[in-house]
């Protein structure tokens, strides 16, 4: 197989003396959807933030696309293809819809058919409906519509969800899993957060279990399937 598109290597990291993440080990090649599966505290999150730098680890090495980004300010990760859409969504609730999009626009990696206000559109009937509308006058599922289209936005090499779906009506949830079903036809690279198993299983390529900020166990769908009742305490879904 080639070399990993993300490669973070025995990441530790901690929340002032409080150590979260113990040797954080895992791969994305390019292409694949990738979940990190655990219960609420156990390091998802804090590997997210690693990677993004929104936080510096202490030990460890973070490679993307073969470059070392352990340490990198945010938005030179962001530059170097890393769309991140953050739990609590975090868009502009001053802005409006059109202007959350455009407003980190940006196709740094020269993509032949890259996203732009259409494609989302396309992909979000519902955000060109409410394009003038301010992201605080939005409902939890259109802005995290809105989130998914700001990260798409920028061009992404990889795009990374945290609680993909969390607190979301059904109706909802069941939009934003067939959005992702469409991105990864397009060969787009995905890391997702969630705890909807049911809904990751036929969508991912590789799930890491993260258990007290450590890859407990690492294998694909079919592999999880079949352990899932053994394997159910480390991810408390």
């Amino acid at each position: 197989m080639s070399a990993p598109l993300l490669e973070v290597k025995q990441v530790d990291a901690y929340y002032g003396a409080s150590q979260a993440l113990f040797g954080m080990d895992f791969l994305v090649h390019a292409g694949q959807f990738v979940t990190l599966l655990g219960r609420n505290g156990m390091g998802k999150s804090t590997s997210i933030k690693s990677i993004v730098g929104l936080m510096a680890p202490a030990r460890g090495s973070i490679r993307f696309s073969g470059q070392d980004i352990h340490g990198l300010p945010t938005y030179k990760i962001a530059r170097a293809g890393i769309g991140l859409v953050p739990e609590g969504r975090q868009i502009f609730p001053n802005l409006s819809v059109q202007e959350n999009l455009v407003a980190t626009a940006h196709n740094r990696q020269n993509l032949a058919n890259p996203w732009v206000l259409e494609k989302i559109y396309g992909l979000f009937p519902r955000l060109s409906e409410r394009a003038g509308n301010l992201g605080s006058n939005l409902s939890g599922g259109e802005q995290q519509m809105l989130a998914i289209g700001r990260a798409l936005m920028t061009n992404p090499r990889l795009l990374i969800l945290d609680e993909a779906t969390e607190g979301l009506a059904p109706i909802i949830r069941t939009e934003i899993w067939q959005c992702l079903t469409e991105l990864k036809k397009t060969g787009l690279t995905i890391i997702c957060i969630d705890k909807n198993l049911n809904s990751l299983l036929p969508l991912a390529d590789q799930h890491y279990i993260v258990e007290k900020g450590r890859v407990v166990w690492a294998g694909t769908s079919d592999a999880l399937s079949s352990q899932r009742e053994q394997l159910q305490s480390y991810m408390g879904i």
